[in-house]
């Protein structure tokens, strides 16, 4: 071996060596902004630098073992350090941001004594870590996990209102704008978690690929820094008297899993973006997602639903009563055939009972109205109870499937533990086996399921339109905190439409006649800004009917997107996004109980000519919200277009080439 070649492999080994022992580790973004540094002392902690700014001070993390003296965290012994880049494109099958998405990151494991690793993450738009485990034990029992988030002095949080502490809850909170230190331990924050530094930087905090484990909850202890808490397993459960769907936990284990002992465990995630605009655009929990666990999903068809439950079936101008029956389903039927709607939903109530989901009602007949609704190429998508469909899923589905069904709405889950995680991921399965969609109701935040079982549309997790039925609390502030905080998650089905639309100062509550606040033309933009591949119609057919010139335009609308680009946004008052499907661009803008214009240059356009049609708020949406007005013009590329909203209000547009 000559001295030039000596040399070099003394160099490589010493390197090694230091890498090995150091017991400091740098890992940083492709493009540099991001550093992540990690020690491995006493305890493994990682810490994280945005051009210069602390956004996480030394955080500990840890995975504690039942019987083990091999935690994950503590004491660890570093055997070995491995860096890795990697950069590919891979293609969403169910795109509901980009089709295209560039998975760019650079890696690093420790692999340490005890049969566990650890493995960071870093991409452009944020960093994760994560467990990995390969002990030989086919079941072990986490006793707990540990996750600490030591913040920077200042930072402020839209922090979810939820108090339960069992971790009972349909993640439909409203937002609280507050200081971290403000929080007690008694506020159970479910993910994501929406951050800004005093500098300014956003970062989000939420949890990737989680199966068979349960899921992350934050609290805080009022010194400005937060720790995660998981819901236990739940051993045995009970329907409380005289219910149908609310549980009470009889008991709980000491451990928050029982696994397997080869596997990876969920992703930790902060999303670290520049400013609101670079939020709406970040992809890493679909990144960081497992791939689908089949290639045979050309049978899923995303598209909108018209939904009966929040117009209370309140069909009218017909020469039939109107309730659960075969008439007022095929009235929606040829609505939505009408539309070029793909489906419809029946909801609570289509079955002789809730726990008796194999069986319509009296003068509902269900293979009629799929045979109805195949001739006029729409399908049908029905509501389950968990709680039955948990006992006899296979069987339920199959009936489903041999009546032509085209997917499931599975609802009142309420719980997060690991139990009701493998509930998720067993739905999916048994649904995909069966060629069914599923919307996931009374339901936890998406966290990866709807990438590795593609058959999963959307989650619900949200406090949506439905209820303006019942609060105040769904005015046009808070649809602007949602696009920043749940749907950084994944597909939200907030269930937008509403015909019936009402300034602050005039709206009312009505449970049977429910309308929204804020203007029609908020409404219409929604169905642009909200990400959901099955998106609902809220309204009656008949409401619809009266409204041709909002449901000819939202109905054109797609639920799918190749490619988005956010133009203007800040938290809580005012976006803009701009998204593509095919060759035709889509605008939605939203304004808070301000109205205010807003000037976007379309920059994204290519050279082509462009014709854009607008739905925006009429000169009097500010005392009447339902005023719309229509335009359509000739544009191009670099075009500036000044979008004015009025108080509450909306702006969309659809965007077609010219051949």
């Amino acid at each position: 071996m000559n001295m030039k070649r000596k040399l070099l492999l003394f160099f490589v080994t010493f390197c090694l060596t230091l890498l090995i022992y150091s017991k400091e580790y740098v890992v940083k973004s492709p493009d540099g902004n991001i550093k992540i540094t990690v020690t491995a002392n006493k305890q493994i902690c990682w810490s994280i630098d945005y051009k210069g700014e602390q956004i996480l001070k030394p955080s500990f993390m840890n995975l504690l073992f039942e019987k083990s003296d091999n935690n994950s965290g503590t004491n660890p012994v570093v055997r070995n350090a491995r860096f890795i880049k990697s950069d590919y494109i891979e293609t969403a099958i169910v795109p509901t941001k980009q089709r295209k998405i560039r998975n760019q990151f650079n890696q690093l494991t420790l692999n340490c004594k005890g049969e566990s690793s650890i493995v960071f993450r870093v991409y452009n738009m944020g960093a994760a870590y994560r467990f990995e485990t390969s002990k030989k034990q086919t079941d072990i029992f986490v006793q707990k996990e540990q996750f600490e988030a030591n913040l920077p002095e200042g930072c402020m949080a839209y922090w979810p209102r939820e108090k339960n502490q069992e971790y009972m809850t349909h993640c439909e909170g409203f937002f609280d704008y507050l200081s971290l230190k403000d929080l007690t331990p008694e506020a159970k924050g479910y993910l994501p978690i929406y951050l800004s530094t005093p500098k300014g930087t956003k970062v989000v905090i939420t949890e990737a690929d989680l199966f068979d484990y349960p899921n992350l909850f934050l609290a805080g202890n009022g010194d400005g820094n937060l720790k995660g808490e998981f819901p236990p397993v739940v051993l045995k459960s009970e329907l409380k008297k005289a219910a149908d769907r609310d549980e009470v936990l009889v008991e709980k284990a000491s451990y928050i899993a029982n696994t397997k002992g080869n596997r990876t465990y969920p992703w930790r995630v902060l999303m670290i973006n520049e400013n609101d605009k670079a939020v709406l655009e970040n992809n890493l929990v679909y990144q960081l997602s497992s791939p689908a666990v089949t290639t045979d999903t050309d049978w899923i068809k995303p598209g909108k639903i018209s939904w009966d439950w929040w117009s209370t079936l309140n069909v009218y101008g017909v020469d039939f009563k109107a309730g659960v029956n075969t008439d007022t389903y095929k009235y929606f039927i040829d609505f939505a055939s009408k539309f070029g709607i793909e489906y419809i939903l029946l909801d609570e109530g289509w079955s002789v009972g809730t726990w008796n989901i194999k069986e319509a009602k009296k003068g509902l007949d269900i293979q009629e109205l799929v045979k109805y609704g195949k001739e006029r190429n729409v399908g049908l998508v029905l509501w389950t109870l968990w709680n039955p469909l948990s006992n006899d899923m296979e069987s339920i589905f199959d009936t489903y499937n041999k009546w032509g069904i085209k997917g499931v709405k599975v609802d009142f889950m309420q719980r997060s533990d690991q139990g009701m995680v493998n509930f998720y991921e067993k739905v999916a399965k048994t649904a995909m086996d069966r060629k069914l969609l599923v919307d996931f109701h009374g339901s936890y935040k998406p966290s990866g399921l709807q990438k590795k079982y593609p058959n999963v549309m959307t989650f619900e997790g949200v406090l949506g339109l439905e209820h303006d039925k019942d609060s105040r609390d769904i005015n046009p502030k808070h649809d602007l905190i949602l696009p920043f905080t749940r749907m950084t998650a994944g597909p939200m089905d907030y269930t937008p439409g509403a015909v019936g639309n009402a300034t602050a100062e005039d709206f009312y509550i009505n449970f049977v006649h429910p309308i929204s606040q804020g203007t029609r033309a908020h409404q219409a933009a929604l169905y642009i800004v909200y990400e959901s591949p099955l998106q609902m119609l809220a309204d009656s057919p008949s409401s619809y009917y009266k409204a041709q010139e909002f449901i000819s335009f939202i109905s054109r609308i797609p639920t799918v997107w190749d490619e988005t680009k956010a133009l203007s946004a800040k938290i809580g008052e005012q976006l803009v996004i701009a998204r593509r499907n095919g060759d035709k661009w889509y605008i939605g803008g939203l304004t808070d109980w301000n109205d205010r214009t807003i000037e976007v240059t379309l920059d994204f356009l290519d050279s082509s000519k462009y014709k854009i049609e607008i739905f925006k708020d009429g000169c009097n949406a500010n005392v009447y919200a339902s005023d719309f007005a229509l335009e359509s013009k000739t544009i191009t590329n670099g075009d500036k277009i000044a979008i004015s909203m009025a108080k509450g209000g909306g702006w969309a547009a659809i965007i077609t080439p010219v051949k």
